[in-house]
């Protein structure tokens, strides 16, 4: 069964409200999708997601899964994974977070379209 075995632990990265994060301590996610245990380790740095800061677009996808958030980060930055299979993840990590349906598969559809640039 998927699930997060710690909770998530942020402190800011600068001191400036840049939206740039180190993570604080190691976050541990349990994947059914990826069948692997994946540690987002102590020091990694995220800016959580990234969505654009247009108002509309961040009204309905920004602020929510902080947990999915930083695996996804990981898993791009890391590569341990096929993108197409991080970004399962971001949704499996979503669902178990409490982000709801509509909200989890919007923000899916922007990384499937956009992504690629981070990942490569």
């Amino acid at each position: 069964m998927a699930k997060f075995l710690t909770t998530l632990a942020l402190k800011d990265a600068d001191n400036k409200d840049d939206g740039r994060w180190i993570v604080s301590r190691p976050l541990r996610y349990v994947s059914d999708v990826a069948e692997r245990k994946i540690v987002v380790p102590k020091g990694f740095r995220t800016d959580l997601a990234s969505v654009p800061r247009l108002p509309i677009i961040f009204l309905l996808c920004g602020d929510t899964s902080s947990e999915a958030a930083v695996v996804h980060d990981y898993l791009y930055s890391t590569q341990q994974v096929r993108r197409r299979m991080a970004d399962a993840v971001l949704l499996e990590a979503s669902r178990i977070t409490g982000v709801p349906a509509w909200r989890r598969y919007m923000i899916w559809a922007g990384v499937r379209l956009f992504g690629w640039f981070h990942w490569k």
